[in-house]
């Protein structure tokens, strides 16, 4: 298919910007232009703690929200070609032409139902090699740094599970072992649902946000509320 070369990428950032910035425009003067907002940001992100942002775009007029749901380890390569005004992402370098401000920190935890658990004992660990597997997709390798920690490799048995949601309907159902993340964890743990698996520690994903450098009223105040979010749910970068 049909794709823009590395040469036209500035060309295509350069004309999305002249749209936003002259919708904008039109609708301070008292037109009808709707102003796109496209944005990147993890499907892990989405389901949790960036839930009250879409709450402050609800009560934002005129502007029209288009989520791209990526990898945190890929979305700055949608920044660069131009595709979002801003994204979630894991890299701390700003993307030329971008400002980059770190939001803080989500916990993973490599849990599985207690039977699941049970079923796969080795001594005071488990048989890693052995034990079911679940991943998001092809990109999430979070799995794949406990397994490399513990000298593992991956078992015969992946699933995949390209749901935030049905990802951990999946691991309480006993599916296969995965990483949950904390606000998700706490509750099963307290149940019973689900365990932490002996031996493996917890994995920390650091999230950035970045953003196009533009005197744009719709980014700075859509900018506003997901740092005001990430400051509320987050742990410290520190």
């Amino acid at each position: 298919p049909a794709a823009v070369t590395t040469a036209g990428e500035p060309l295509v950032r350069l004309g999305r910007q002249l749209r936003l910035l002259a919708a904008e425009a039109a609708a301070t003067l008292g037109g009808e232009d709707v102003v796109e907002l496209p944005v990147a940001v993890n499907a892990d992100s989405l389901a949790t703690w960036l839930r009250p942002v879409l709450s402050a775009v609800a009560r934002t007029p005129g502007v029209a929200l288009r989520l791209r749901v990526e990898d945190q380890a890929y979305s700055d390569d949608l920044l660069r070609r131009g595709e979002v005004l801003a994204a979630i992402t894991g890299e701390p370098d700003a993307v030329q032409g971008c400002a980059v401000v770190p939001l803080g920190r989500v916990r993973y935890t490599p849990a599985a139902a207690p039977w699941l658990v049970d079923a796969h004992r080795r001594g005071r660990s488990v048989d890693w090699q052995r034990l079911p597997m679940v991943v998001f997709n092809e990109k999430d390798h979070l799995q794949d740094e406990v397994l490399a920690a513990r000298r593992a490799t991956r078992p015969p048995v992946v699933h995949r599970v390209p749901s935030t949601a049905d990802f951990h309907e999946a691991v309480r159902a006993g599916l296969g072992w995965g990483m949950v993340m904390d606000p998700q964890l706490e509750p099963d743990l307290a149940a019973g649902d689900l365990v932490r698996l002996p031996g493996a520690r917890p994995v920390d994903v650091p999230l950035y946000w970045q953003r196009w450098r533009l005197d744009s009223p719709v980014l700075a105040a859509f900018t506003d509320a997901v740092l005001t979010a990430a400051a509320q749910c987050l742990r410290p970068l520190a």
